[in-house]
C-alpha cells in the first residue's frame, strides 16, 4: 500500500505517463513517447523518452519505488533536481542514481540527511556524477569525504547552510573538482580553510560568504603550493578586519577575481574609497565584486591610493604604497576645486553721485534685483536701467534689459559693479 503523502520517485513519475500526454511530441520537444514491442495492455507499451533535464523538487518523496521502471523512464536523463523532498535513507537515493545511467547533476538540496550514514558499497553508484548539490541537508563532514573519494570525475560541489564550523582533511585527494560553494556555514578559522587546498589541488573557485572568515594566517609560500589553480574567491560579509588579509590574496598565482562586500574592514569607507583602495592593493584582479577592472580605472586607482596615505607616518604605510611610488612617483594632492554654483556676491551699486555696498542672491531674476535696489536708490523698478560692469574685463558695461534673465547667468563676483541709471522722461 502506498501512502499518498509520501510518494515514492516511481509514483511521481507518473505525471510524465504516456495518458498524459495525448498529443505526442516530436525530437527536440522535450518528453518524447516512444513506441515499444510489448504485451497488449501491458503498462510499458508506450515508453517515455524524458527530457535529459527532469525537476522533481517539493514532490513528498521519500523513497525510490520501482527500480525497473525507473530505469525504462529515465535512461537519457543526465539532470536529476530532487531538492525539498523528504528522501532521508542513502540506500533509497542510490537505488535511484544506480537506474539513471547518464547522470551527471544531483540536487539533492534541503532533503532531511542529517545523521545518516552512506555505505561505501552505496556510494559507488555515485561514480558517473559531475555536480553535486547538498545544500541545507546537514549531511555530515565524514559523508562528502566519502562521496569526494567514490566520485572520480567529480567537478562541482554546493555545500551551503550545513552548519559546518570544522572540516576534517582527505587522505585522499579530489584532483577534479574545480568548483566549492560552502557559503552559510561557521567557518571562522582559517586553518579550516587550508585543508580544501590539499584536498582539491585543482580548486579554480571556492566560494565561502557568510562564514565570518576572521583572517588569512598562512604565509606566500603556502599559499601558493595550496591553491596554485584558484582563479576566483568570494569573502562576502567575512570577518576580515586587516588590510594585511586583503594583501595575501596577491599570493594565490592565478588569483583574478575577487568578491569582497560587507566586512568589517571596509565599514568605514564610502563606496569608491573601497573599490579604488582594493583594486590599487590587488594589482593582478580584473573582476572585483563583479565588475571589470579596466586599465584607466586601474592607474587613477593607483593615483588615489597614493594621495590616500600621503599624510601617514612611515610606520602606518602599506607595503603597496611602496611600489606604487616607485611606478608614479610621490604625487602631490589633488587641488580642491569647488564646481558648486554660487550662491551670493558682495557688489557694488552706483547710482549717479551715490555709491552701496549690496550681498545679492545670484539665483533671482534681474526683475526681483529691481525690486530690490527700489530701496537702495530710491527708484521705482520702472524708472530704473541696470547696467553689470565686470572689474575683471576690458569690455564696458552690459545693460541687463532682460527682466526674467537669472543673476547667476551674468557670471557676477564679488567686487563687480551694478550700475543703475534713472530713466530719462
Amino acid at each position: 500500500m502506498r501512502f499518498p503523502m509520501c510518494p515514492d520517485f516511481r509514483d511521481t513519475l507518473e505525471k510524465y505517463s504516456p495518458e498524459n500526454f495525448p498529443y505526442r511530441r516530436g525530437p527536440g520537444m522535450g518528453v518524447v513517447v516512444v513506441p515499444t514491442q510489448g504485451p497488449q495492455g501491458s503498462p510499458m507499451k508506450d515508453r517515455l523518452n524524458l527530457p535529459s533535464v527532469l525537476v522533481l523538487n517539493c514532490c513528498g518523496i521519500s523513497r525510490a519505488g520501482d527500480q525497473a521502471e525507473i530505469s525504462a523512464f529515465c535512461a537519457h536523463v543526465m539532470e536529476l533536481d530532487l531538492s525539498h523532498n523528504k528522501l532521508q535513507d542513502w540506500h533509497e537515493i542510490s537505488k535511484i542514481v544506480s537506474n539513471i545511467p547518464n547522470l551527471e547533476f544531483l540536487n539533492l538540496s534541503s532533503n532531511p540527511l542529517a545523521g545518516m550514514t552512506l555505505e561505501p558499497r552505496c556510494a559507488e553508484t555515485f561514480s558517473r556524477v559531475r555536480r553535486l548539490v547538498l545544500n541545507n541537508t546537514q549531511v555530515s563532514w565524514d559523508t562528502v569525504l566519502l562521496l569526494t573519494r567514490e566520485i572520480p570525475e567529480l567537478e562541482e560541489l554546493f555545500l551551503c547552510l550545513n552548519e559546518y564550523s570544522s572540516v576534517s582533511a582527505s587522505s585522499v585527494a579530489c584532483p577534479t573538482l574545480r568548483l566549492l560553494h560552502i557559503t552559510d556555514n561557521s567557518l571562522q578559522d582559517w586553518a579550516e580553510v587550508r585543508k580544501f587546498g590539499s584536498m582539491f589541488p585543482s580548486l579554480d573557485t571556492l566560494v565561502m560568504a557568510n562564514n565570518n572568515l576572521a583572517s588569512i594566517q598562512d604565509n606566500k609560500d603556502i599559499l601558493q603550493r595550496l591553491f596554485p589553480n584558484l582563479r576566483s574567491i568570494n569573502l562576502h560579509n567575512s570577518g576580515l578586519n586587516q588590510w594585511e588579509d586583503i594583501e595575501k590574496l596577491n599570493f594565490f598565482p592565478k588569483l583574478e577575481e575577487v568578491r569582497l562586500q560587507g566586512i568589517p574592514l571596509l565599514q568605514t569607507y564610502t563606496n569608491a574609497e573601497r573599490r579604488s583602495l582594493m583594486i590599487a592593493q590587488l594589482p593582478s584582479i580584473s573582476m572585483l565584486n563583479g565588475s571589470s577592472v579596466t586599465d584607466s580605472e586601474r592607474e587613477d586607482a593607483e593615483r588615489f591610493f597614493i594621495r590616500y596615505y600621503l599624510d601617514y607616518p612611515e610606520e602606518e604605510l602599506p607595503f603597496r604604497y611602496h611600489s606604487l611610488v616607485t611606478k608614479y612617483g610621490k604625487l602631490e594632492p589633488l587641488a580642491e576645486i569647488d564646481l558648486r554654483p554660487r550662491c551670493r556676491a558682495q557688489v557694488e551699486v552706483h547710482c549717479e553721485e551715490k555709491v552701496e555696498q549690496l550681498n545679492i542672491r545670484l539665483d533671482q531674476t534681474v526683475a526681483e534685483l529691481k525690486k530690490q535696489l527700489t530701496t537702495v536708490v530710491q527708484l521705482s523698478t520702472n524708472s530704473m536701467r541696470l547696467y553689470y560692469i565686470d572689474k575683471g574685463s576690458a569690455f564696458g558695461p552690459e545693460e541687463m534689459k532682460y527682466n526674467t534673465r537669472a543673476l547667476h547667468s551674468y557670471s557676477i563676483q564679488d567686487g563687480d559693479e551694478i550700475l543703475v541709471v534713472p530713466k530719462t522722461k
